[in-house]
C-alpha cells in the first residue's frame, strides 16, 4: 500500500530511502546508548559527563523525528523498531553495570565517530538524488560532530596529547 506518492524517481527514492533509514537507526541507537551510559556513569567527572550525555540524547531524539518525518514525506515508511535498530546500527554495544567516566567518554567518542562516518557517506550518496535530504543530513552531522568534538576534548587521551 502506498499512501504518500514521492516526487522522486524510483532509483533516487531507493538511495534516499536507504540513507534516511540508516540515519534513523543510527540516531535512535545513539540516543539509547547515551541514555544507558547517562544512567550508569560513575567517577570524579560524573556530573559534567552525565549532563553532556543528556545533550547528546536530546540532539539524537530531535533529529530522529526530523529524519523519520522526511522519510514519511517521501513515501518511505521509517522503521525505528528495537529489532531493526539493534541489527542495523553503527553504534557499539554498551557494557552492563557501572561505567567509569573515562570509559563513558570513550564509548561516546567511538559511537559518535562511527555514526558521523556513516552520515558523511549518506551526505555524499544523497547529493544528486535529493539535495533536500542531503541538507537535513548535513545539519544532523554538524550537530553530531559538535558532540564528538566535546567528548574528544573530554577524553584522557586528549589530556596527554
Amino acid at each position: 500500500m502506498t499512501v504518500v506518492k514521492s516526487s522522486l524517481p524510483d532509483d533516487d527514492l531507493k538511495v534516499v530511502g536507504e540513507a534516511l533509514q540508516g540515519a534513523l537507526v543510527d540516531v535512535v541507537d545513539l540516543s539509547l546508548v547515551a541514555k544507558q551510559v547517562h544512567w550508569n556513569v560513575v567517577g570524579p567527572r560524573f556530573r559534567s559527563i552525565h549532563l553532556q550525555l543528556d545533550e547528546v540524547v536530546a540532539t539524537a531524539r530531535q533529529h530522529a523525528d526530523v529524519v523519520a518525518e522526511r522519510a514519511s514525506a517521501l513515501g518511505i515508511t521509517p522503521d525505528g523498531r528495537a529489532a531493526t535498530v539493534a541489527s542495523d546500527s553503527a553504534v557499539g554495544a554498551v557494557p552492563t553495570g557501572w561505567i567509569k567516566d573515562d570509559d563513558a567518554v570513550r564509548i561516546l567518542v567511538d559511537g559518535l565517530g562511527a555514526v558521523v562516518r556513516r552520515m558523511r557517506e549518506r551526505i555524499e550518496a544523497t547529493d544528486k538524488p535529493d539535495p533536500v535530504t542531503q541538507d537535513l543530513l548535513i545539519d544532523l552531522t554538524a550537530d553530531l560532530e559538535k558532540h564528538a568534538w566535546m567528548f574528544q576534548a573530554e577524553s584522557r587521551q586528549a589530556e596527554s596529547a
